[in-house]
């Protein structure tokens, strides 16, 4: 036999002692199977090759999930936003953010609406907004601080800070020294340009106080009953609100009561309860009011749109008339035409009027936005809290802030009377400044000790997050590889 085909007989005996290999997948098409010896060892042993799983083309129904980084229409905009505000520290962003932007804002609008106020009493056109920014310093050192406090400290500070708010305005009442603006006798003079009202921190005070001590009686499950509710905590604010009327302050004391009111709600007061201190509350108001020729001329200016011949609702009409030539952008900075003596007090009491006709419909929205936002935040802070003294004392905070921008703007709009109150944060004052900073450092403070606002500034450390980003390995006996 020649020697080619000896070679070929081998070759086709070799062939055939080779095991065929049990059930092989197929190749996908167009996917060329690689040779080698891993390739023959696998068919060898029967063993499968694992499919992709293959789409369908465009609009077919293969297995490939849709990506959640693009599209999805409003609801997923809305899931998105929903996820993003229930953030542990989306409270202390918004508190934070939204007071920051208030007191700036606020500071730009007391420079253009008191110019004019200032030449007017021969002082530089920077005289009140360089004590206002004086003011806003100091206030955002206390406001610093009180972020930094822990909450027990704050509960220390209460019953100092009601005893010195106390004594001042006793001192108020002191011929002699209080002195008298306005009509109201609440101001204690510093020296120099410099002037206190001490009703002022008694908001804070009353707050501190009445949450420290319905936290305590809470502890003790003493707030069931009526006696412990109500004693010594109303016998209290009625002492304030004494010390504040006596100087002829009604608008602060309607802010001091809505503060009261909101202790007693949170501290879960039965209606029956909770009404008959409104209804006492409000006789002693209605008594007041109908007492006081003046207080019943701010009462009879709601609504008006022009005033009368005598020159009554000088102040409500024109705070329309700003309002009403603002438009929609308003007319410009600093190009209001009412701050030229139109419209008494621009930069304090009707400063919101001042903002309408200089940045228009946008510019008072937006700072509406701004308190609704500080408002919600303050309600998430006192509602997501487990501690008793943080739920009063930054559901009280919320109610002052609240109430006294309400009843400031709501008598800029003719919805109710003129009451006098600083629009908060906002407005021209030291005296209304310094304390309304501290008690929003109070409710970043209570925001930051939130469990999981903890944890989520804890992983912003540099520290932390490089130990928590190391990959962790065991140690393993020597010798093992």
């Amino acid at each position: 036999m020649p020697a080619d085909e000896r070679f070929a007989v081998r070759r086709d005996r070799a062939r055939a002692s080779v095991p065929r290999p049990l059930a092989a997948a197929p190749a996908p098409s167009g996917v060329p199977l690689p040779d080698g010896p891993a390739l023959r060892g696998r068919l060898a042993t029967g063993a499968r090759r694992p499919e992709k799983p293959r789409s369908s083309g465009r609009g077919g129904s293969g297995s490939r999930t849709p990506r959640s980084g693009r599209g999805g229409g409003p609801r997923r905009t809305y899931e998105r936003a929903r996820r993003a505000w229930d953030r542990p520290l989306t409270a202390y962003y918004v508190i934070l953010g939204s007071s920051l932007l208030i007191t700036v804002l606020g500071l730009v609008m007391v420079y253009s609406a008191s110019m004019i106020k200032a030449l007017d009493i021969s002082k530089p056109a920077t005289y009140f907004f360089g004590k206002q920014f004086l003011a806003a310093v100091i206030g955002g050192a206390l406001m610093l601080l009180a972020a930094r406090m822990p909450v027990k400290l704050h509960r220390a500070l209460a019953y100092p800070i009601l005893m010195v708010t106390v004594f001042l305005m006793v001192l108020v009442q002191v011929p002699g020294i209080g002195m008298s603006v306005n009509g109201n006798q609440n101001w204690l003079y510093l020296g120099g340009p410099f002037q206190l009202q001490p009703s002022e921190f008694g908001k804070l005070a009353l707050i501190l106080w009445g949450a420290d001590l319905l936290a305590r009686k809470q502890d003790k499950r003493l707030l069931t009953q009526w006696k412990h509710m109500l004693v010594p905590l109303v016998p209290v604010a009625f002492m304030l609100l004494g010390l504040i009327m006596l100087g002829g302050d009604m608008g602060t004391a309607i802010i001091l009561t809505a503060i009261l009111f909101g202790l007693l709600w949170l501290a879960g007061a039965p209606t029956r309860l909770f009404a008959g201190v409104l209804g006492a509350a409000a006789a002693i108001a209605f008594l007041l009011i109908r007492t006081s020729p003046n207080r019943m001329s701010r009462l009879a200016c709601m609504g008006v749109s022009e005033p009368d011949p005598e020159g009554g609702c000088w102040q409500a009409a024109h705070g329309i008339y700003a309002l009403a030539s603002g438009g929609w952008f308003g007319s410009g900075l600093g190009a209001s035409v009412e701050k030229w003596g139109q419209l008494p007090e621009p930069h304090t009491d009707f400063i919101f009027a001042i903002t309408g006709e200089e940045l228009g419909l946008a510019g008072t929205l937006s700072v509406l936005a701004l308190f609704a936002a500080l408002g919600y935040a303050g309600i998430r802070v006192a509602g997501r809290t487990e501690d008793p003294f943080v739920r009063f004392a930054a559901g009280g905070v919320t109610t002052w802030i609240t109430a006294q921008a309400v009843i400031n703007i709501g008598a800029v709009l003719g919805l109710l009377p003129i009451a006098g109150v600083p629009l908060p944060l906002f407005s021209y004052g030291g005296s209304a400044l310094l304390p309304t900073m501290f008690a929003v450092g109070l409710m970043i403070a209570f925001a930051r000790e939130d469990p999981a606002a903890k944890a989520a500034l804890a992983m912003r450390k540099p520290g932390v997050r490089w130990k928590t980003m190391r990959r962790r390995v065991k140690k393993r006996p020597s010798g093992e590889r």
